[in-house]
């Protein structure tokens, strides 16, 4: 592989989808994510990239950087999705469940649901329902119930009415819940389906990662790939992550609803989330790819809203964060984004995996003296140093 000045790289986007498709058909909530691992692994392994897994699931891989500067980036997505889990078993043979990750039960209803029973040669097929279900029984009582997980139970696909019934097919408290995402391509490029956060998004990087290698690319520097299992409840990037890595760049969901800017046409840089704002300098450094290369790239703010990488800060990573997104309406809901914001997304993870970190020298080491920090690149600030009173103020 040889260097070269960053520019745009062909993608293949019947890759994309067929990743994309096959992912979401993997049932993964978060806790029990091992087969899509697997997948995740041996699609690297199809394109020459070697991966290995932690204790806990996380899969890392790399692609190989000149060692010049010291330090590296890690991209980081995760393949575990929103789910259930049955909690207990009820006397009219349903089952009670458990959120897992936080999304509401309104979404829930109806969806059709697989149940994972510790026989692995026994998977158990059902239907949420609140507990009103039958509009000839209840009438208007229907509209009336409210929205909880404790208003609706699951309907398994089996003549069972009572709690022996669904012991005797092996269900217990503690058995995975997974809803299946159902997932279509329209025509026009929309992708509707549930749990595209954030397979859409690891369709993305295994392609960004796929065109890096088809084009015989070097990366700037080396570039770590994170694929966690549990950012959905919270644990995301907590571990797994390179102590050479200097940037880290999270794909996630961006949200697309009133008062956002995200749209599901263009890729995302999100500012800040409800953890707090994102690393000043990587993420104008982000901007100024995009924009330097004509990547549809929107900047939001999220409210209700965590990733990755707020795990790995929160675990004591020493490094520049970021988010990039794809646009999806009803996150954690019927989702949908749309392809043209896939391969935006796609195109700026090509762009960013080609370009410097933004400090090369001073991200070389974890700390430095201050008189070398190169704030004055990017944020205001007095060349004389520190003097009485607020800077830049006479």
């Amino acid at each position: 592989m040889t260097a070269r000045k960053p520019q745009p790289l062909k993608l293949d986007l019947d890759y994309l989808r067929q990743v994309l498709v096959e992912l979401l058909e993997i049932p993964s909530p978060s806790g029990r994510t091992d087969h899509i691992q697997q997948y995740v692994g041996e699609r690297l392994s199809a394109i020459g990239i070697s991966s290995t897994l932690t204790r806990r699931g996380a899969l890392s891989a790399c692609l190989p950087g000149p060692r010049s500067t010291g330090a590296d980036r890690a991209v980081v997505v995760h393949t575990d999705t929103i789910g259930g889990m049955v909690k207990r078993l009820k006397e009219n043979g349903r089952l009670e469940v458990n959120p897992i990750g936080t999304h509401s039960a309104r979404f829930a209803e109806g969806a059709h649901v697989r149940i994972f029973t510790d026989d692995l040669d026994r998977v158990v097929t059902g239907q949420v329902l609140p507990l009103k279900a039958s509009g000839h029984r209840y009438n208007e009582a229907v509209d009336l119930q409210g929205v909880g997980w404790e208003l609706v139970e699951v309907r398994v696909d089996e003549p069972v009415h009572d709690e022996a019934g669904l012991r005797a097919l092996g269900i217990d408290a503690g058995d995975f819940v997974a809803f299946l995402p159902n997932p279509t391509i329209t025509p026009n490029g929309y992708v509707k389906s549930r749990h595209l956060d954030d397979k859409a998004g690891v369709a993305a990087v295994l392609t960004a990662f796929k065109a890096m290698v088809d084009a015989g690319v070097t990366p700037a520097v080396t570039a770590h790939l994170l694929v966690t299992v549990t950012e959905e409840i919270g644990h995301g990037a907590s571990h797994g992550l390179d102590p050479d890595v200097a940037e880290i760049v999270s794909v996630d969901a961006a949200v697309v609803a009133p008062g956002q800017q995200s749209r599901e046409t263009a890729a995302t840089l999100a500012m800040g989330d409800g953890v707090g704002p994102f690393d000043y300098h990587l993420t104008r450094n982000l901007a100024s790819i995009a924009k330097e290369h004509g990547v549809d790239l929107v900047r939001d703010v999220f409210d209700y809203y965590r990733s990755d990488v707020a795990a790995a800060v929160e675990a004591g990573a020493h490094a520049r964060v970021a988010l990039l997104g794809f646009g999806v309406d009803a996150t954690h809901g019927h989702e949908r984004t749309h392809l043209d914001g896939l391969h935006q997304l796609t195109q700026l993870l090509c762009l960013y995996l080609q370009s410097p970190l933004v400090f090369p020298e001073w991200d070389a080491e974890p700390e430095g003296d201050l008189a070398d920090f190169p704030s004055l690149a990017v944020q205001p600030a007095n060349e004389e140093g520190p003097r009485e009173g607020p800077i830049g103020l006479d």
